[in-house]
């Protein structure tokens, strides 16, 4: 199973995270206009990559003839649903600059919790989940 297109985009969410990271570290405030589209972009990529990973990928691990990738598939389907609910919740509240200019530490503590359970999942999927769809697939 050719799975470049989710690699690709696990890069884009991950430098989105670090473009994220960056401008709050340089002032949540000063930057909240940047902050503002950085997650409206960042927002995009999710999206599509979850879209894309529930019609396509998962459907095929569990239709394939590996109950390994399939258990693995419905494990890591089922993990990503909370984790989507909270970042999408996340991004719809935090899409206005001037919300996030009012709110700079309530925005830091949130970004801090979704962005990074989002991160680690990411790299979790880059470590464990990927390498073993290509060397199983």
């Amino acid at each position: 199973m050719d799975i470049d297109r989710f690699k690709h985009q696990h890069v884009e969410i991950l430098d989105g995270i670090a473009k994220l990271r960056s401008f709050s570290h340089a002032g949540v405030k000063e930057h909240a206009h940047e902050i503002a589209h950085a997650i409206i972009a960042l927002s995009t990529v999710v999206k599509l990559h979850l879209a894309i990973e529930d019609r396509i990928l998962y459907p095929a691990l569990q239709s394939g003839s590996n109950p390994q990738l399939s258990e693995m598939g419905k494990s890591y389907q089922e993990g990503m649903k909370g984790i989507a609910s909270g970042y999408i919740a996340f991004s719809r509240q935090w899409s206005s600059a001037a919300t996030i200019a009012a709110k700079a530490e309530q925005f830091r503590s949130e970004a801090n919790t979704v962005l990074k359970t989002l991160f680690s999942r990411m790299q979790k999927e880059n470590s464990e989940f990927y390498p073993a769809i290509e060397s199983m697939a």
